[in-house]
Parts: structure tokens; C-alpha cells; sequence
């Protein structure tokens, strides 16, 4: 017995200490790692270095659902949604040029659409997507309307939809650089601009729009911006109000054009589809330091912007179509 005893005595005695040496030893590290941590941080503080926000969309192939916690009536047809992201300092992670895809079930069918966030990618906590609503028996050659948009107003507060990103051939490097894929196999091809031309319709503008506001916030990017912006009524021109905004805060760095196919009385800007004309007094000229961007709807870029850019003698290596 007493045998036993000391074999116990001794087992126990020797995890002891066992355990105090490995505790000590991992202790140490952790003290280690304290004092690196301090190290790293007083250093990024001495230089002003800024730690990464967490990401949202880490994996493009990955969804993410996201709850709706505001939304905000602009029109009777255009809404503001924001969706809280993973954490109060999680930032969307969306390169700028860059969009991402909505995807949920409706009436048993997958339906999935491409969205530019009007939010900063700098914006923490949140997003920010301003969407028209396409409803039914409104548009005779749609009568369904679009189900996205409808399925989006139908979303209460604490509902969530899938996010997917990011995605797109074209990212803005900043100070006039664009790396341009021209595929999605394709490796991007870097393109500089000193003068960046962009037309763009109805919700089109969201995209130029995310582009406008990064050159405009940072006081070293040159980059001069002309926007000619179609739509078909006054009433139908999203983002106005953030628009002129930027004109009046940068008249020298920002030109901006409307024309609508239904113009009021009194109409300071143009009437009708995209032209000649247009292009050429409302966008920077041909050059090699000049790049034009378009987004709208097919028959507009396919029949109005690029027939319009070739009489004014835009190259076509010189364009990108979102």
C-alpha cells in the first residue's frame, strides 16, 4: 500500500511540475507576443500607419446575408436600403469600380442581380444601395416589373438577402489608374487617364458615381471628371442632390451634364437621346490621356454613346463598358 501511495505521490508530483514549466513556457510566449503587440502599435501610431478594418466579403464566392436596418423613401419609386454588416467595424470590402450580386428565392427561383453600394467602401458598420422599383403593370413591355427591386421593397426591417462580391473587369487604382481585365480569364491591363468621361443612364450612375466620389476625396488625384447623365424625366434622375453636391464643393475637377427625353418648361440642360453634340461639349476630347466609362442600358451605349464616340473620334481602346 504504501507502495502505491508513493507511485501516486510521485505521478501526481511529476504533472506538477509538468504542467508549471508548460504553463511558464506558454506564459513567457504570451508576454512575448504582449510586448511585439505594444512594439507594433507604437510604431504604427509614430507613423500614422492605419490598421486594416475586418472584411466583410472575404471570399467572392462566398454569400453573405446581411440584415436590413433602415430604409429611407427618395421618390416614389427610388429607395435607400442599409444593411448592417458583419460588425460595427467591419467595413464592405468592395475595390472601387467594383460591384456586388443579390441573390434570394422568389415565387421558387432563384434571382440574382448586379448592385453598386452609393456607400464608401471606407463607411464602417454598414452599406448603403439606392434602388429603383420597377413595379408591375407600370411599363407595358414589362408588365411583371422587376422582381429584385420589388422583392427588395417588400423587405422589412431585420430581414436579410444575400450578398456576393466582389465582382467586375475594372478597378480604380487611384490618381487616373485603371486596371482593366477584358475578360474575366484576362490578366488587367493598367490605363491612365488625366480626363475621365462617363455617361451613364437611369441607374447606370451608381457605379460612376462610387468612381466620382473616391477621386473627389482624395486632394492628390488630379483626375478631371465630366458626367453626361441621361434619363428619361427631371423626376427620374437619381442622386442629384449628391451630385451637384460635388460639383458645387469641386467646380474645377467636376463637369456634370443631365438630358432627359421629357424636359419641363424651363430646362437649363439637354433634351433627348445621347448625340454627337453632347459628346463633344460635354466630354473631355479625344486623347491619349482621356478615358471614357458608359453604363446604362444596352440600347442606349449600343445605339446612341458608341455611334455618338466614333463621330467624335473616340478609339475604342480608350472605352469600358460596366
Amino acid at each position: 500500500m504504501i507502495i502505491g501511495r508513493d507511485g501516486h505521490y510521485f505521478k501526481y508530483m511529476y504533472l506538477k511540475y509538468k504542467f508549471y514549466f508548460v504553463f511558464k513556457y506558454l506564459w513567457g510566449k504570451k508576454i512575448k507576443c504582449i510586448f511585439f503587440q505594444f512594439v507594433f502599435d507604437f510604431i504604427r501610431r509614430l507613423f500614422g500607419i492605419k490598421r486594416r478594418p475586418a472584411i466583410t466579403l472575404e471570399d467572392p464566392d462566398v454569400k453573405y446575408p446581411l440584415r436590413l436596418v433602415d430604409k429611407e423613401i427618395i421618390s416614389h419609386d427610388t429607395r435607400k436600403f442599409r444593411f448592417a454588416l458583419k460588425s460595427p467595424d467591419h467595413v464592405l470590402g468592395l475595390p472601387i469600380g467594383q460591384h456586388i450580386y443579390l441573390s434570394a428565392r422568389i415565387d421558387g427561383n432563384l434571382v440574382v442581380r448586379p448592385y453598386t453600394p452609393v456607400s464608401s467602401d471606407d463607411d464602417k458598420g454598414f452599406v448603403d444601395l439606392v434602388v429603383k422599383i420597377y413595379y408591375k403593370n407600370v411599363h407595358p413591355k414589362f408588365p411583371e416589373g422587376g422582381k429584385m427591386s420589388q422583392y427588395l421593397e417588400s423587405l422589412r426591417i431585420g430581414d436579410t438577402i444575400d450578398f456576393r462580391g466582389p465582382s467586375g473587369l475594372l478597378v480604380y487604382k487611384g490618381k487616373g489608374s485603371f486596371a482593366i481585365r477584358p475578360d474575366k480569364k484576362s490578366n488587367p491591363v493598367i490605363k491612365t487617364a488625366k480626363h475621365l468621361g462617363m455617361i451613364a443612364g437611369g441607374t447606370g450612375i451608381t457605379p460612376m458615381l462610387q468612381i466620382i466620389q473616391a477621386i473627389m476625396k482624395d486632394p492628390k488625384d488630379e483626375t478631371m471628371c465630366y458626367l453626361l447623365f441621361a434619363n428619361q424625366t427631371e423626376k427620374d434622375i437619381l442622386l442629384r442632390p449628391e451630385l451637384e453636391e460635388i460639383m458645387a464643393n469641386h467646380p474645377t475637377r467636376f463637369k456634370l451634364w443631365f438630358t432627359v427625353d421629357r424636359a419641363p418648361d424651363g430646362w437649363e440642360y439637354s433634351q433627348g437621346f445621347i448625340n454627337e453634340d453632347m459628346v463633344k461639349n460635354h466630354l473631355p476630347p479625344p486623347a491619349d490621356d482621356t478615358l471614357i466609362l458608359m453604363c446604362g442600358p444596352p440600347p442606349m451605349i449600343q445605339f446612341a454613346c458608341n455611334p455618338s464616340l466614333d463621330k467624335v473620334g473616340h478609339s475604342n481602346d480608350r472605352r469600358f463598358t460596366f
